[in-house]
């Protein structure tokens, strides 16, 4: 197996999986890479940093994994953007599944998710590519989550929910069984959703009730 890695970003988030995968993984990190623009340092704990523009011919995609861990922000279109850059330049995507989170057999995750510990996906739920789920959430049973999205913590999916792709949800979030979750909607903090959501709502309260903006005008 090829567990040699390239991680994206010199911040919090990678950082965090540069620790993850170093002291809870078979993967060996050995760089990392960010846009020419905002190179300041040729080294992040010790290992290279190199511009992602140059990274394919630096680090070759025929010899090294990639992982690009990355924030929400923008309705995590930022993180799929850097995602589907990296698939261009040949790259193919590990995905970090914490030890400590409990996973049934058969359980079918997508490529560079970035799942840490004490989260609960239940059985005959799939998770898709580009996922975040921060430490502690309940995935319930017989269920969907697409592509690009992020959990932050402790949010409670329940069963047979659908989460359509770039959706957000804030900490402590809890949702309904049987929801929609539809495309680009961010759930705010402590927020209830009991109801099928609207594209690209933001969702406050409890029962949440829809605000004014876009989750696009929001985050």
């Amino acid at each position: 197996m090829n567990n040699k890695v390239i991680i994206f970003g010199v911040l919090d988030t990678a950082e965090l999986a540069h620790f993850y995968l170093t002291h809870d993984s078979s993967y060996e990190v050995v760089g990392f890479t960010v846009h020419e623009k905002y190179l300041s340092d040729s080294e992040f704990h010790g290992l290279p940093v190199v511009p992602f523009e140059e990274v394919e011919n630096i680090f070759s995609p025929d010899d090294f994994m990639f992982f690009a861990p990355m924030t929400g922000k923008g309705m995590n279109k930022n993180r799929e953007i850097v995602y589907n850059q990296a698939k261009g330049k040949g790259y193919r995507f590990i995905s970090y599944i914490s030890t400590k989170a409990t996973i049934f057999p058969e359980t079918k995750i997508g490529d560079n998710c970035f799942i840490l510990e004490d989260n609960t996906i239940q059985p005959y739920t799939t998770i898709g590519n580009n996922i975040v789920l921060w430490s502690g959430n309940h995935i319930g049973h017989h269920g969907s989550i697409e592509d690009h999205v992020f959990f932050t913590s402790h949010v409670v999916m329940s069963g047979h929910c659908t989460i359509e792709s770039y959706s957000f949800f804030g900490v402590n979030a809890t949702i309904r069984d049987y929801i929609t979750i539809a495309e680009g909607t961010l759930v705010a903090m402590s927020a209830s959703i009991t109801k099928n959501t609207e594209p690209y709502g933001v969702y406050f309260g409890s029962p949440a009730k829809k605000g004014p903006k876009s989750s696009i005008d929001t985050y």
